[in-house]
């Protein structure tokens, strides 16, 4: 069932390749840097993420010029890992964080990291096609207040509803 869901919040991204009329992806993107785990540690509400916790991406490199993109979460409902693989390559060059994500066939939908940490890659700000669509990834499921602090301030800035925002649950890990 979850797998279903997980599916469905593909189809949902892959419609449009577009970005919030305020959001500029960051220029000065490092590809290798971003690579590895990343946890999710706040989105906006979704039904493809309900119910799970300990969501993490981790990204790695395709022998095509893409990146491999593998999301994964933990069903509470179904006490089972629920995962979707993908892949995205980058829509204008490699030195910017636009780029266009698949999980499935020929669709793809916009991931723009619009605000990043340049010196040590801990946490980026992601989003969607639209203002629906927004989430806090990070090293490490906590990165403190000051990053949550900064996420909804530059959030809300960019038209967000940061009071919809959605904490993810992660064990001790």
């Amino acid at each position: 069932m979850k797998a279903i869901v997980m599916l469905f919040f593909l189809v949902v991204l892959t419609g449009c390749l577009g970005m919030p009329e305020r959001v500029s992806p960051v220029t000065g993107f490092e590809a290798d840097r971003y690579l590895g785990t990343w946890y999710e540690v706040a989105r906006l509400d979704h039904s493809f993420e309900r119910g799970l916790k300990n969501i993490s991406a981790t990204y790695s490199k395709r022998d095509d010029g893409g990146i491999n993109v593998l999301n994964r979460g933990y069903s509470i409902e179904d006490q089972e890992w629920n995962q979707a693989q993908g892949k995205a390559y980058f829509v204008e060059d490699e030195r910017t964080g636009y780029l266009k994500v698949s999980f499935f066939g020929p669709f793809y939908g916009s991931y723009v990291v619009f605000d990043l940490d340049k010196e040590g890659y801990e946490y980026a700000f992601i989003s969607g096609p639209d203002t629906d669509y927004l989430w806090l990834l990070a090293r490490t499921p906590n990165p403190g207040e000051a990053v949550i602090n900064r996420f909804k301030t530059v959030a809300k800035a960019k038209g967000f509803d940061t009071n919809e925002l959605i904490f993810v649950e992660h064990d001790d890990l």
